[in-house]
């Protein structure tokens, strides 16, 4: 794996896909294992976890249905703080087991906002799984249940994660070279 240049940054590889492929499939068998009688639904965060969302539910071996939402609070490097959604919950989350998929733990400011909403509509319970837990304090206390990765530093591209929209495509993790 080579540098990659995304407009003005340049990005170098922390994890290949080969890695990424093997700790999910042990995610997978820890979560068919957890939620084996409990049918859950998986909410998927667009646009960062597609990829992840796609590659984990392939490996669950239980009965579980998926959905999908859009939220949006980064520009560039930076979270802008406001969390929008662009594509909202349709289904019915009562008395169910969700397990909310994203991409990466940073600011903790989507799923914070994201986890509150679904808590409004009585869910039996809620647990988060990330593809990278940054592990960084962040201002929610908020704490993933499941992670592929933890504490990686920086601006991550690759494997569902951008700058800029761009750089998603990569089958590979790439960490911003300061």
């Amino acid at each position: 794996m080579q540098t990659v240049q995304i407009f003005d940054k340049t990005f170098s590889p922390v994890i290949s896909e080969i890695d990424i492929q093997d700790k999910i499939k042990i995610l997978a068998k820890k979560i068919s294992s957890d939620f084996e009688t409990k049918s859950p639904l998986f909410i998927a965060i667009l646009n960062g976890s597609f990829m992840f969302a796609a590659d984990l539910f392939r490996q669950i071996q239980i009965p579980a249905t998926i959905t999908f939402v859009k939220l949006s609070s980064y520009t560039g490097l930076q979270s802008t703080g406001n969390i929008e959604t662009l594509i909202g919950l349709n289904e019915n989350i009562e008395g169910r087991n969700i397990i909310i998929l994203d991409d990466v733990l940073d600011t903790g400011n989507t799923l914070y906002t994201f986890q509150n909403e679904l808590k409004m509509k009585n869910p039996l319970s809620i647990k988060i799984v990330l593809l990278v837990d940054k592990k960084i304090e962040n201002n929610y206390k908020l704490v993933c249940d499941y992670a592929c990765f933890e504490n990686l530093d920086g601006f991550l591209i690759g494997y569902g994660m951008d700058y800029e929209g761009a750089g998603r495509n990569f089958p590979d993790i790439y960490q911003l070279i300061e």
